[in-house]
């Protein structure tokens, strides 16, 4: 949809565009309610920020559609569809060293790693997530946050440049 249509749209529509973006419904609802954007960097600077902080309820919700970081989801949904694109680099080798660090990720922090893989190696994801073992439950809290705002602002922007 164009950005220009996005601004005019009814907003069950509206809705529907922005809801593969992030499935949160504050954020959401700040920005379809935030239209008319002048541009997509407009609205890509809106979902970095809409609906901040997310609660710890908002962000499990969210990461509950998100497959694990380096697997290769065979389904026909947004989110896999999403996910394949943003992981081209996540070969079977690099897979199985993600595979065991989101074991231990899991174990440390009761939820899926999370990282916006969109422009990273495979190898920049592992030594982010052998970095994030490193946190505390609330620093990790809030660097979730944030990946989920970056991964969020790239997908809308490639909804509304389409």
């Amino acid at each position: 949809m164009s950005l220009e249509n996005f601004n005019a749209a009814p907003r069950e529509e509206a809705v529907a565009t922005v809801k593969p973006a992030l499935d949160i419904a504050r954020w959401i609802d700040a920005i379809v309610d935030g239209r008319p954007y002048q541009s997509v960097d407009q609205v890509a600077a809106a979902a970095a920020t809409a609906a901040s902080p997310l609660t710890e309820a908002e962000i499990d919700g969210a990461l509950a559609h998100h497959p694990r970081i380096g697997e290769k989801p065979q389904g026909h949904t947004a989110e896999a569809a999403h996910s394949r694109r943003e992981q081209p680099g996540v070969d079977a080798d690099a897979a199985a060293k993600l595979a065991a660090g989101n074991k231990a990720y899991e174990e440390k922090f009761d939820r899926v790693y999370l990282v916006r893989a969109a422009g990273r190696s495979a190898e920049e994801i592992l030594a982010l997530l052998q970095q994030r073992l490193g946190n505390t439950p609330e620093q990790e809290l809030a660097v979730v946050d944030q990946q989920l705002r970056e991964i969020a602002a790239l997908r809308l922007a490639a909804a509304l440049e389409s």
